[in-house]
Protein backbone atom coordinates (compact mmCIF):
# COMPACT_ATOMS: atom_id res chain seq x y z
CA UNK A 1 0.00 0.00 0.00
CA UNK A 2 1.32 3.48 -0.80
CA UNK A 3 2.21 6.10 1.89
CA UNK A 4 -0.40 8.35 -0.23
CA UNK A 5 -3.19 6.18 0.43
CA UNK A 6 -2.33 5.89 4.41
CA UNK A 7 -2.38 9.24 4.29
CA UNK A 8 -4.95 10.13 2.65
CA UNK A 9 -7.59 7.75 5.08
CA UNK A 10 -6.01 9.12 8.20
CA UNK A 11 -5.91 12.51 6.81
CA UNK A 12 -10.03 12.46 6.01
CA UNK A 13 -11.01 10.35 9.10
CA UNK A 14 -9.13 13.21 11.50
CA UNK A 15 -11.10 16.00 9.35
CA UNK A 16 -13.53 18.29 11.94
CA UNK A 17 -14.27 20.58 9.23
CA UNK A 18 -14.90 21.24 5.13
CA UNK A 19 -11.82 20.94 3.15
CA UNK A 20 -10.74 20.74 -0.57
CA UNK A 21 -11.29 17.44 -2.13
CA UNK A 22 -8.35 15.42 -2.67
CA UNK A 23 -8.49 15.60 -6.59
CA UNK A 24 -7.35 19.17 -6.11
CA UNK A 25 -3.73 18.33 -4.67
CA UNK A 26 -4.17 14.51 -6.50
CA UNK A 27 -5.89 14.87 -9.59
CA UNK A 28 -4.70 11.50 -11.08
CA UNK A 29 -6.77 9.84 -8.11
CA UNK A 30 -9.21 7.02 -9.94
CA UNK A 31 -11.67 5.17 -8.33
CA UNK A 32 -9.60 1.67 -7.20
CA UNK A 33 -7.46 3.46 -5.83
CA UNK A 34 -10.37 5.35 -4.00
CA UNK A 35 -11.74 2.57 -2.51
CA UNK A 36 -8.51 1.58 -1.43
CA UNK A 37 -8.25 4.82 0.31
CA UNK A 38 -11.98 3.75 2.12
CA UNK A 39 -10.90 0.42 3.03
CA UNK A 40 -7.41 1.83 4.73
CA UNK A 41 -9.82 4.23 6.11
CA UNK A 42 -12.16 0.74 7.74
CA UNK A 43 -8.96 -0.89 8.96
CA UNK A 44 -8.27 2.44 10.93
CA UNK A 45 -11.40 2.44 12.49
CA UNK A 46 -11.55 -1.08 13.28
CA UNK A 47 -7.92 -0.27 15.24
CA UNK A 48 -9.53 2.51 17.27
CA UNK A 49 -12.43 -0.67 18.12
CA UNK A 50 -15.04 0.45 15.68
CA UNK A 51 -16.86 -2.80 14.15
CA UNK A 52 -18.31 -3.82 10.54
CA UNK A 53 -21.38 -4.16 10.36
CA UNK A 54 -22.83 -3.36 6.81
CA UNK A 55 -22.56 -1.33 3.64
CA UNK A 56 -23.89 1.88 2.29
CA UNK A 57 -24.75 2.78 -1.21
CA UNK A 58 -25.10 5.96 -2.60
CA UNK A 59 -25.98 7.50 -5.74
CA UNK A 60 -28.24 5.30 -5.92
CA UNK A 61 -31.09 7.38 -8.52
CA UNK A 62 -30.76 7.89 -12.01
CA UNK A 63 -30.72 11.80 -11.56
CA UNK A 64 -27.62 11.70 -9.26
CA UNK A 65 -26.05 9.27 -11.03
CA UNK A 66 -26.19 11.48 -14.35
CA UNK A 67 -25.02 14.68 -12.47
CA UNK A 68 -22.09 12.50 -11.79
CA UNK A 69 -21.42 11.18 -15.04
CA UNK A 70 -21.94 7.86 -13.98
CA UNK A 71 -23.99 4.77 -14.53
CA UNK A 72 -23.84 2.88 -11.17
CA UNK A 73 -23.40 3.38 -7.29
CA UNK A 74 -20.95 3.75 -4.69
CA UNK A 75 -20.40 1.89 -1.73
CA UNK A 76 -19.35 2.47 1.71
CA UNK A 77 -18.45 0.76 4.74
CA UNK A 78 -20.97 1.03 8.31
CA UNK A 79 -19.58 0.80 11.71
CA UNK A 80 -21.29 0.08 15.12
CA UNK A 81 -20.04 4.00 15.79
CA UNK A 82 -22.11 5.17 12.70
CA UNK A 83 -25.47 3.80 14.77
CA UNK A 84 -27.56 6.51 16.26
CA UNK A 85 -30.28 5.30 18.62
CA UNK A 86 -33.38 6.77 18.06
CA UNK A 87 -34.08 9.73 20.12
CA UNK A 88 -30.20 11.13 20.56
CA UNK A 89 -29.45 14.14 19.44
CA UNK A 90 -27.22 13.91 16.34
CA UNK A 91 -23.70 14.45 17.27
CA UNK A 92 -21.70 17.93 16.02
CA UNK A 93 -20.99 17.29 12.60
CA UNK A 94 -19.24 19.70 9.65
CA UNK A 95 -22.64 20.57 7.38
CA UNK A 96 -24.92 17.53 7.90
CA UNK A 97 -28.05 16.48 5.63
CA UNK A 98 -30.85 13.80 6.28
CA UNK A 99 -32.13 11.23 3.61
CA UNK A 100 -34.79 8.71 3.97
CA UNK A 101 -33.93 5.11 3.06
CA UNK A 102 -35.10 1.39 2.61
CA UNK A 103 -32.24 -0.84 4.89
CA UNK A 104 -32.24 -4.64 4.38
CA UNK A 105 -31.04 -6.57 7.72
CA UNK A 106 -29.23 -9.82 5.39
CA UNK A 107 -30.45 -13.65 6.87
CA UNK A 108 -28.00 -14.94 5.11
CA UNK A 109 -24.64 -14.48 2.84
CA UNK A 110 -24.86 -12.84 -0.44
CA UNK A 111 -22.13 -13.35 -2.73
CA UNK A 112 -21.53 -11.93 -6.87
CA UNK A 113 -20.84 -12.23 -8.98
CA UNK A 114 -24.33 -13.32 -10.57
CA UNK A 115 -26.47 -11.87 -8.28
CA UNK A 116 -29.82 -10.73 -8.87
CA UNK A 117 -32.89 -8.46 -7.40
CA UNK A 118 -34.62 -11.76 -6.44
CA UNK A 119 -31.75 -14.00 -5.45
CA UNK A 120 -30.80 -10.75 -3.42
CA UNK A 121 -34.42 -10.27 -1.58
CA UNK A 122 -34.39 -13.26 -0.55
CA UNK A 123 -31.59 -13.21 1.23
CA UNK A 124 -33.03 -10.41 3.24
CA UNK A 125 -35.01 -10.93 6.32
CA UNK A 126 -36.18 -8.03 7.39
CA UNK A 127 -36.16 -4.35 6.03
CA UNK A 128 -36.55 -1.01 8.15
CA UNK A 129 -37.29 2.52 7.22
CA UNK A 130 -34.11 4.82 8.54
CA UNK A 131 -32.64 8.02 7.74
CA UNK A 132 -29.32 8.30 6.82
CA UNK A 133 -26.94 11.67 7.99
CA UNK A 134 -24.52 12.20 5.77
CA UNK A 135 -21.51 14.92 5.86
CA UNK A 136 -19.07 15.61 3.27
CA UNK A 137 -15.72 16.39 4.31
CA UNK A 138 -15.17 18.67 1.37
CA UNK A 139 -15.85 22.16 1.12
CA UNK A 140 -19.71 22.33 -0.65
CA UNK A 141 -20.16 19.07 -0.92
CA UNK A 142 -17.89 19.74 -4.12
CA UNK A 143 -16.17 16.83 -5.50
CA UNK A 144 -15.56 14.07 -7.67
CA UNK A 145 -16.51 10.61 -8.05
CA UNK A 146 -12.92 9.47 -6.24
CA UNK A 147 -13.21 12.47 -3.78
CA UNK A 148 -16.56 10.97 -2.82
CA UNK A 149 -15.26 7.11 -2.79
CA UNK A 150 -12.74 7.87 -0.88
CA UNK A 151 -14.95 9.48 1.81
CA UNK A 152 -16.79 6.87 2.24
CA UNK A 153 -19.83 8.25 0.58
CA UNK A 154 -20.06 10.69 2.69
CA UNK A 155 -20.45 8.99 5.60
CA UNK A 156 -21.70 10.30 9.05
CA UNK A 157 -24.71 7.99 10.77
CA UNK A 158 -27.88 6.23 10.71
CA UNK A 159 -31.18 5.52 12.38
CA UNK A 160 -33.57 2.90 11.88
CA UNK A 161 -37.23 3.39 12.09
CA UNK A 162 -39.45 1.09 14.74
CA UNK A 163 -40.91 -1.64 12.28
CA UNK A 164 -38.81 -4.34 11.05
CA UNK A 165 -40.74 -6.47 8.35
CA UNK A 166 -40.29 -9.15 6.03
CA UNK A 167 -39.68 -7.71 2.37
CA UNK A 168 -42.42 -10.37 1.56
CA UNK A 169 -45.06 -8.77 3.14
CA UNK A 170 -44.95 -5.45 1.50
CA UNK A 171 -43.97 -4.09 -2.72
CA UNK A 172 -41.15 -2.17 -1.60
CA UNK A 173 -41.03 -0.41 -4.99
CA UNK A 174 -44.25 1.12 -4.10
CA UNK A 175 -43.25 1.56 -0.48
CA UNK A 176 -43.53 5.14 0.29
CA UNK A 177 -41.81 8.01 2.58
CA UNK A 178 -43.08 11.09 3.10
CA UNK A 179 -39.66 13.90 4.16
CA UNK A 180 -40.46 15.95 7.09
CA UNK A 181 -38.47 19.63 7.77
CA UNK A 182 -40.17 21.47 10.78
CA UNK A 183 -43.38 20.23 10.40
CA UNK A 184 -43.28 20.63 6.60
CA UNK A 185 -43.67 17.92 4.57
CA UNK A 186 -40.65 18.92 1.91
CA UNK A 187 -40.24 16.10 -0.59
CA UNK A 188 -41.78 12.48 -1.38
CA UNK A 189 -40.46 9.48 -3.15
CA UNK A 190 -41.47 5.40 -3.52
CA UNK A 191 -38.70 2.51 -3.24
CA UNK A 192 -38.93 2.52 -6.83
CA UNK A 193 -36.43 6.18 -6.55
CA UNK A 194 -33.63 3.35 -5.70
CA UNK A 195 -32.38 1.55 -9.17
CA UNK A 196 -36.21 1.10 -9.76
CA UNK A 197 -36.28 -1.59 -6.65
CA UNK A 198 -34.28 -1.28 -3.80
CA UNK A 199 -33.50 -5.00 -4.21
CA UNK A 200 -31.32 -4.16 -7.30
CA UNK A 201 -29.23 -1.90 -5.29
CA UNK A 202 -28.47 -4.66 -3.11
CA UNK A 203 -27.56 -6.92 -6.13
CA UNK A 204 -25.42 -4.19 -7.20
CA UNK A 205 -23.74 -4.24 -3.58
CA UNK A 206 -23.34 -7.79 -3.48
CA UNK A 207 -21.79 -7.93 -7.56
CA UNK A 208 -19.54 -4.82 -6.99
CA UNK A 209 -17.94 -6.68 -3.17
CA UNK A 210 -17.65 -10.34 -5.86
CA UNK A 211 -15.08 -8.01 -7.83
CA UNK A 212 -12.97 -7.46 -4.74
CA UNK A 213 -13.22 -11.12 -3.24
CA UNK A 214 -15.91 -9.96 -0.49
CA UNK A 215 -19.45 -10.58 0.46
CA UNK A 216 -22.55 -9.60 2.34
CA UNK A 217 -22.69 -11.21 5.21
CA UNK A 218 -25.60 -12.67 7.58
CA UNK A 219 -26.80 -9.72 10.10
CA UNK A 220 -25.03 -6.89 8.04
CA UNK A 221 -27.34 -3.70 7.30
CA UNK A 222 -27.17 -2.34 3.84
CA UNK A 223 -28.53 1.21 3.41
CA UNK A 224 -29.86 1.17 0.03
CA UNK A 225 -29.26 4.66 -0.86
CA UNK A 226 -31.74 7.95 -0.28
CA UNK A 227 -35.18 7.85 -1.81
CA UNK A 228 -35.23 11.47 -2.08
CA UNK A 229 -32.64 14.14 -2.24
CA UNK A 230 -31.09 15.16 1.34
CA UNK A 231 -32.09 18.12 3.30
CA UNK A 232 -29.78 19.94 5.66
CA UNK A 233 -29.96 19.10 9.44
CA UNK A 234 -29.52 22.52 10.90
CA UNK A 235 -28.90 22.85 14.73
CA UNK A 236 -32.86 23.57 16.47
CA UNK A 237 -34.13 21.51 13.52
CA UNK A 238 -36.37 18.45 13.14
CA UNK A 239 -35.96 15.88 10.18
CA UNK A 240 -38.73 13.29 10.12
CA UNK A 241 -39.17 10.50 7.39
CA UNK A 242 -42.80 8.67 7.52
CA UNK A 243 -42.72 5.66 5.61
CA UNK A 244 -46.35 3.39 4.42
CA UNK A 245 -45.64 0.43 6.44
CA UNK A 246 -42.09 1.03 8.32
CA UNK A 247 -43.26 3.97 10.93
CA UNK A 248 -41.58 6.83 11.49
CA UNK A 249 -37.91 8.57 12.28
CA UNK A 250 -37.09 12.07 13.51
CA UNK A 251 -34.36 13.62 14.15
CA UNK A 252 -33.43 16.84 15.92
CA UNK A 253 -30.40 18.77 14.94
Amino acid sequence: MSSGIREAAAELLSRTEARAPLTESWPELDVATAYAIQDEALRLRRERGETLVGVKLGLTSRAKQQRMGINEPLLGWLTDAMVLPAGVPVPRLIHPRAEPELIFVLGRRLAGPGVTAATALAAVSHVYGGIEIIDSRYTDYRFTLPDVVADNGSSASFTLGPVGLPPSSMDLSLEAALLEVDGQIVDTATGAAVQGHPAEALALAANALGARGLALEPGWLVLTGGLTDAVDLRPGSRVAAHFSHLGSVTLAG
